[in-house]
């Protein structure tokens, strides 16, 4: 299976907004606060053991190899035939409400499956994910890797508006691509702490100091297996009552 992935360049990144603004206009993503597939946050000035860091956080979901998301999605599989875009492959797999493409490893949602929870949006260690409470019925909404683009052979909206190449998109499978060789070659490293288990796909390069600041200030915690049983048990509540109240 393919794996696609991103590599941030912290050394490239301006804080223009070019990547979040192009992300929200692509995808209709509600103007109002909380609302976001993509965001860049303003680190520092902040001391650091290699030096004053001063950087941005361009950020977006991880598309990680074990996502939580799916594991404390409440909604019963349902099977489902996919298709490769690239070879016309096709596989059949079961799936929640969200899931993790066979073909690309990107993360998805299937909205009509969702029950409007909010599990998921809970349990992302890296808080890329929002309900969407401006629809009728809520949905659960994120990054995707700009897939509908991608199977058009196009890029991901965000890395096609960078205007310092900042992101750099590509399938970490493939031994040719920029981004495996940013990662297998020049170690950009994955925003992390203890959530190594779930194996994120984003990766960052950029000065120790910089690195160092966007670590201590943003490297997320991985869920107890307790508190994903907690979600999901919560999620599957509210949304019966969701789905009680539409009824009403």
């Amino acid at each position: 299976m393919s794996q696609y992935a991103m590599v941030i360049d912290l050394d490239r990144c301006v804080g223009c907004h070019a990547c979040a603004i192009a992300c929200r206009a692509e995808w209709k993503v509600p103007t109002e606060e909380g609302y976001r597939r993509n965001w860049v946050k303003r680190i520092g000035p902040e001391k650091t053991p290699y030096g004053i860091s001063y950087t941005f956080f361009p950020g977006l979901c991880n598309h990680c190899d074990h996502p939580v998301c799916v594991d404390v999605c409440p909604v019963d599989p349902e099977e489902r035939t996919f298709t490769d875009f690239r070879t016309g492959k096709k596989t059949r797999m079961e799936i929640k409400a969200t899931y993790k493409d066979p073909f690309t490893g990107a993360v998805l949602i299937a909205k009509e499956r969702c029950i409007g929870c909010g599990a998921c949006v809970e349990a992302c260690p890296y808080h890329a994910r929002y309900l969407d409470e401006t629809l009728d019925e809520p949905k659960a909404d994120k990054c995707t890797f700009c897939y509908e683009r991608l199977a058009h052979g196009e890029e991901p909206a965000c890395v096609k508006t960078c205007i310092a190449d900042a992101r750099i998109f590509g399938d970490l499978s493939d031994r040719n691509s920029r981004v495996y060789k940013l990662v297998h070659k020049e170690g950009a490293k994955r925003l992390e702490s203890d959530v190594v288990k779930i194996g994120p796909n984003v990766y960052w390069k950029g000065k120790k100091k910089d690195l160092h600041a966007l670590f201590k200030n943003y490297a997320p915690r991985e869920r107890t297996w307790e508190e994903v049983d907690n979600m999901s048990r919560r999620g599957f509540l509210a949304g019966l009552a969701r789905k009680t109240s539409l009824k009403g």
